[in-house]
């Protein structure tokens, strides 16, 4: 039987986006979709649809031969893109049209499901707009890279200039969240990449910055909603 086959690489015309691509097995089946601090432009079943920034693993229900393909959007790219702030959309999956007027949308439909390459269909749609939006600020990008190293909230707002409260009303807008959630998803990012490279789950923890594994198995655990173990 054949399995759920998924692919990504490097979207070129977005810098720090993903396009993927993913088509489901012969039977219908489920998967989780893990919080990384992102939101996804995603055409399906002849649909655009928004995803908005996950707080919690999403479960995605694929009909046999169902076929996705995405852009995943560097995290505080989306509203770039999108033009809707983050946190209006956390947790959400939600139709383009009820964020962009639906004539535009319908065409774009028509076009990017026609496309020989879907994925680069999205990639033009999320070029034009970034070219047009304002310029991307830069605390954004050296959040997320100061967050992810495993600073603290109070040390990342201070190298940034910023309260910690005017961080995480920035971050609300950016990502969806305050900079507390998105550090612990991209904590427990990093400590899936590196349990998934065979380390023992004690070195794991020590290493993203976790008390202990137990610390890390019950993070997993409230991010994902299962065990670490089962997502390895």
């Amino acid at each position: 039987m054949l399995a759920d086959m998924y692919t990504e690489w490097p979207a070129g015309r977005v810098p720090g986006a993903v396009v993927w691509r993913s088509v489901a097995g012969p039977e219908t089946d489920s998967g989780l979709v893990l919080p990384d601090g992102s939101m996804d432009l995603i055409l399906t079943g002849g649909r655009l649809l928004v995803a908005g920034p996950d707080t919690r693993a999403h479960v995605s229900v694929k009909p046999a031969g169902t076929v996705h393909v995405g852009l995943r959007f560097a995290p505080g790219q989306g509203p770039q893109v999108l033009g809707e702030a983050a946190h209006l959309l956390v947790d959400e999956r939600v139709p383009l049209a009820d964020l962009w007027p639906g004539r535009l949308v319908r065409e774009l439909t028509d076009r990017v499901s026609l496309a020989d390459a879907p994925g680069e269909f999205l990639q033009t749609i999320a070029a034009r707009r970034l070219r047009d939006a304002a310029p991307a600020e830069p605390w954004r990008s050296a959040a997320v890279a100061a967050l992810g190293r495993g600073r603290t909230v109070a040390e990342t707002a201070r190298g940034l200039g910023f309260s910690e409260r005017q961080l995480r009303r920035r971050s609300l807008v950016a990502f969806g969240y305050g900079p507390k959630t998105l550090a612990r998803v991209l904590r427990m990012q990093r400590a899936l990449a590196q349990a998934r490279t065979g380390m023992a789950l004690a070195m794991v923890a020590a290493r993203a910055g976790y008390a202990d594994q137990a610390h890390l198995s019950r993070e997993v655990r409230e991010l994902a909603g299962v065990p670490i173990t089962r997502l390895l």
